[in-house]
């Protein structure tokens, strides 16, 4: 049984994260806790929503129910970064040469690195923002779909759209795919393809009895985990249709017990599997085979993240549940 650091914090804790091997936990009140030689913490915000790992510079960014987007050092030093007046800032996203963006009702800003924002208006409430893996451009899920802009350059988006509300979004590793999560239990696909003129093709990713709030991409983004269900349903992406006519892998299933987060590891294909009453397991995609990380404990696990050489896992709960599993111990 691996060993476990526990930190029993107070209410929600909405992400986790480590800093140069610095685990992180973020609470719903505000503050950011940090187990560095004994535990610290930083008050952020007045209600804190959203919480993003900048992996460019070890950095945190955090949006607040304050108006204000943060950046938090690895020493746990808070900047601002935009103060919006009272705006309840619930999308936080880190992109390429420090760009930061951040949304509140129907319009996304990205803020670059000299200090200029460029704003991108929709018609309906932006509900999720995530940076392309290559190249500055954001996708913001909205009301019946996706769309795409190019930050440095005018010109109108890329419009992707999907009947239905689009409550999150990400971009496979490879930036070849876009994935939504959707409010009807539901995960949407497009593939972009490179052909002038040509259309995104459309990938639909059904059957989960509840709705999907974790996604994670496997280290070379051959596969996409995701909550929703009573197992992981991990869907394939390596081939050049994606999950296309493919079925899911099913990790960790138990009856009736909901995931609620998963997080793949950083360099092998394995993924830890976080349930509503606590418990994790960590769960193979070659052979299904599963570690018991953790016993179910007090909450649901609310968020999880590996440190970069995947030996250690940081979980938090919807309880304030959180703790460090040592897998090396």
């Amino acid at each position: 049984m691996p060993t476990v650091a526990p930190l029993d914090l107070q209410g929600h804790v909405v992400g986790v994260a480590f800093l140069k091997d610095v685990p992180f936990f973020a609470g719903a009140a505000g503050t950011i806790h940090r187990l560095d030689h004994g535990h610290k913490t930083t008050e952020a915000h007045d209600g804190l929503l959203s919480f993003v790992v900048d992996e460019a510079n070890d950095t945190l960014l955090t949006g607040g129910e304050d108006g204000k987007v943060m950046r938090i050092s690895a020493d746990g030093t808070a900047s601002l970064v935009a103060d919006t007046g009272r705006k309840w800032i619930s999308q936080v996203a880190a992109g390429p040469q420090g760009a930061v963006a951040y949304a509140y009702g129907k319009t996304t800003h990205v803020r670059l690195s000299d200090g200029t924002t460029r704003e991108f208006p929709e018609q309906r409430t932006v509900e999720g923002i995530a940076f392309a893996p290559k190249g500055l451009r954001i996708a913001a899920a909205r009301y019946n779909g996706v769309s795409l802009h190019w930050v440095a350059m005018a010109g109108q988006p890329v419009d992707l759209e999907w009947k239905g509300a689009h409550t999150g979004v990400t971009f496979s590793p490879d930036g070849r795919f876009v994935v939504t999560a959707m409010q009807e239990n539901a995960l949407h696909g497009w593939k972009l393809d490179a052909k002038p003129g040509a259309e995104a093709r459309h990938m639909r990713m059904t059957g989960y009895p509840a709705k999907v709030k974790s996604l994670s991409w496997s280290a070379k983004g051959k596969w996409l985990a995701s909550s929703g269900a009573p197992a992981a349903i991990v869907w394939p992406f390596q081939g050049k249709d994606g999950p296309m006519g493919k079925a899911p892998l099913e990790l960790g299933t138990r009856a009736n017990i909901m995931v609620t987060t998963v997080a793949c590891h950083p360099a092998d294909d394995i993924v830890a599997i976080g349930y509503e009453d606590g418990m994790i397991l960590a769960a193979r995609f070659a052979d299904s085979k599963e570690v018991l990380l953790r016993r179910p404990g007090n909450g649901a696990i609310t968020a999880m993240a590996w440190n970069k050489s995947g030996r250690q896992l940081a979980f938090g709960s919807a309880a304030g549940d959180c703790g460090v599993v040592d897998i090396a111990g």
